[in-house]
């Protein structure tokens, strides 16, 4: 009886053994089956466009088919929450904007069904979206000075149009409104197109938007672009001045930005593995092109890297909320 029973434990070490041999080997062999990008926003937009670039050639580079799921809604949070709830194995990851991953925690606060920090593993950051300001032919500024100074003589009169309360571009007025010491009226739309359009017709006097939307409108002269809310330059539009480049604002800065993530308690080796495909994607020279033509500036970074990003853009994202007390039904 003792002889069985020592065989039986014996079986059972082995067993457990063979078990804490193996889960390793699986994450080595990832990815074996087909990946899921959900993509938190309508099929067609900036976000969905990167997406289905990144997919096309992570198919090539992982060697298994890469799909884009749009799970629109809430300010993309229906989108990361079905992320949130996804096995944590690195087959369905979130690429996520500034918002649903770092700046509705502060506009929705409790609303929220899951907190970014703990509940998301960040994989790298893909590219920064920095907006360009656009003003109406008629509006009497031709550069940044001269909107500051109109602001000042003009308050509450200047009205800036946006996709939407809380969003970065939201964040982009205030933060004019703060640095410049100016007061202006926020209008916010539910999407470009109609922001846009009341800036050429003049109905409006600015707005801040991505430059993929804005660069026919800038082309045919519609509007003015009047500066990028990047530090620098960006290298798709070089003709077009920072805003930062004004003295007074040397402190501006403020992009919308889009990064992949995984659900939290995803193996680190699995996110290790991701991180080096996506980075060897964007660094691609016809991705890197095609990202620059939809008006972001290709940023890889490493997993702590991009942690360390999120942490300081949430610090100046929470800042600017909680100065201009924006919330969001």
């Amino acid at each position: 009886m003792f002889n069985v029973r020592r065989q039986l434990l014996l079986t059972a070490m082995c067993m457990a053994a063979g078990m804490g041999v193996s889960a390793p080997a699986s994450a080595q062999e990832f990815p074996n089956k087909t990946l899921t990008i959900v993509v938190p926003f309508s099929a067609g937009g900036g976000v969905d466009t990167i997406a289905r670039l990144l997919a096309e050639k992570l198919r090539a580079t992982l060697k298994q088919n890469v799909i884009v799921d749009n799970k629109a809604g809430g300010s993309g949070m229906i989108g990361a929450m079905a992320v949130v709830k996804a096995a944590p194995d690195g087959y369905t990851l979130l690429l996520g904007s500034a918002g649903e991953t770092a700046i509705n925690a502060f506009v929705y606060k409790n609303k929220m069904q899951y907190s970014p920090s703990k509940d998301l593993a960040p994989i790298t950051l893909v590219t920064r979206i920095p907006n360009v300001l656009v003003v109406s032919p008629a509006f009497p500024a031709k550069n940044i000075e001269e909107l500051v100074a109109y602001a000042k003589k003009n308050p509450g009169k200047v009205a800036y149009s946006t996709s939407g309360v809380g969003n970065p571009q939201h964040l982009n007025g205030e933060l004019l409104e703060e640095l410049a010491g100016i007061h202006m009226v926020h209008i916010p739309y539910k999407g470009a197109a109609g922001q846009l359009i009341d800036v050429v017709s003049g109905n409006v006097d600015m707005t801040f938007v991505s430059y993929t939307a804005a660069k026919g409108f800038i082309k045919d002269g519609k509007v003015k672009a009047i500066a990028v809310t990047s530090a620098k330059r960006t290298s798709f539009a070089p003709d077009i001045a920072a805003i930062a480049e004004y003295k007074p604002l040397a402190n501006y800065q403020l992009e919308n930005w889009f990064g992949l993530f995984a659900p939290a308690g995803t193996p680190d080796d699995v996110l290790q593995k991701l991180n080096a495909a996506v980075t060897q994607a964007i660094k691609d020279p016809e991705l890197a092109k095609k990202l620059q033509d939809q008006g972001g500036e290709p940023a890889p970074m490493s997993t702590q890297q991009f942690r360390d990003f999120i942490k300081t853009e949430s610090v100046q994202f929470q800042r600017i909320v909680d100065t201009a007390k924006i919330t969001a039904e």
